[in-house]
């Protein structure tokens, strides 16, 4: 077994043991507290260049399925886990998790302990970090001196439109860094469904007679995408019910003129309760937000706060007053979490049938 290192922007090195790909890489250090779903997490799109530190204690352990990816591309940098297993208690698990790093081209580090580094992320605030042989002053100049691009969005997205087939409602979906689980609950309600780039004009997509629009998840701030985007979202809104989730609430806020801030902590994990302020019901969802809306910002005139998080009190969803519109921060698809929150499918294509009518 190889030593390898995780060294981080503030200085701070932490020695484990290598496995999967045994490349050199430099991403944003994230951690993600789900107690399941390693496989849905570092396939999800969201991660494109971070480094993903797992706080459950072992992962690998029920192998790699083809039930359980979030896309075919895998995008993240690398992972950090306590410890990992090459054997798979699981009868889907064909693949073992070494192999799968290794045929991605992702490294990964084991035996750190993830809750002090865990607590090290949160004390000190997210930063760069990288995976490498040697510890040594090279490996941290080479670490200041990386930049990060800032167009993950453009680098997931599809660059082309492709059709997910069925025989109900046309729906079009903005792949903003599409996860699988949005498509297979749409499969599950029959929907026909075209993915289209982040680009995609308001005309091209009317051109296309759609029912209903969902507006995915993706990488990134959404600050960082064209103003052209919002232009979309605001022409649309007018004609046709959207349903926007992860970045795309977040660009579905700030095109209905709500301001957007960056979080000092980003939240990966399935195990904040979210309360729907009409009901008071509580609700557990999955979670990868490293930006939210400031309820400060929202007009209400326009916006009517839906969801909101009972632990850091964020916004974690919205409704447009005027327009059979909303969205949320997280993620209602179970992909992996809970599915407290699947119905909202249903509610978004109760609005789509409202509209027909």
């Amino acid at each position: 077994m190889t030593t390898r290192y995780l060294i981080l922007e503030d200085g701070a090195s932490y020695k484990g043991i290598g496995f999967g790909s045994e490349a050199t890489t430099t991403g944003e250090v994230i951690i993600n507290s789900n107690m399941l779903g390693y496989q849905e997490v570092i396939t999800n799109q969201i991660y494109h260049n971070q480094i993903i530190v797992f706080t459950q204690p072992s992962i690998g352990n029920t192998g790699i399925n083809h039930k359980s990816f979030e896309s075919i591309v895998t995008n993240a940098k690398g992972v950090i886990a306590k410890e990992y297993s090459n054997i798979s208690t699981n009868r889907l698990g064909n693949l073992s998790i070494d192999k799968f790093l290794k045929q991605n081209n992702i490294p990964g580090i084991a035996g750190i302990d993830t809750r002090e580094l865990a607590r090290h992320i949160r004390i000190k605030g997210s930063m760069k970090g990288s995976i490498v042989d040697i510890d040594d002053e090279h490996a941290y100049d080479q670490l200041n001196a990386s930049v990060l691009t800032n167009q993950q969005v453009d680098q997931v997205s599809t660059k082309a439109p492709f059709p997910n087939p069925g025989d109900g409602y046309n729906i079009i979906l903005i792949d903003f860094g599409l996860k699988y689980s949005i498509l297979r609950q749409l499969s599950e309600r029959h929907c026909n469904v075209t993915v289209m780039s982040w680009n995609t004009s308001s005309k091209e997509i009317m051109d296309l007679d759609p029912d209903g629009i969902v507006l995915s998840t993706g990488p990134g701030s959404p600050l960082n995408l064209p103003e052209s985007v919002l232009e979309m979202i605001r022409t649309v809104q007018k004609n046709v019910p959207i349903f926007g989730m992860g970045l795309g609430h977040e660009l579905f806020a700030l095109a209905n003129g709500a301001k957007i801030y960056q979080m000092d902590i980003e939240h990966h994990g399935s195990n904040h309760p979210i309360k729907q302020i009409i009901t008071n019901k509580i609700i557990y969802a999955s979670q990868s937000q490293g930006y939210a809306v400031d309820p400060k910002s929202i007009s209400h005139d326009n916006l009517i706060v839906t969801y909101v998080d009972l632990i850091n009190k964020t916004v974690q969803g919205i409704r447009h007053r005027d327009y059979p519109s909303f969205s949320i921060q997280f993620s209602p698809d179970g992909g992996p979490g809970p599915i407290d929150s699947v119905d909202l499918y249903d509610e978004f294509l109760e609005n789509v049938s409202s509209q027909r009518r």
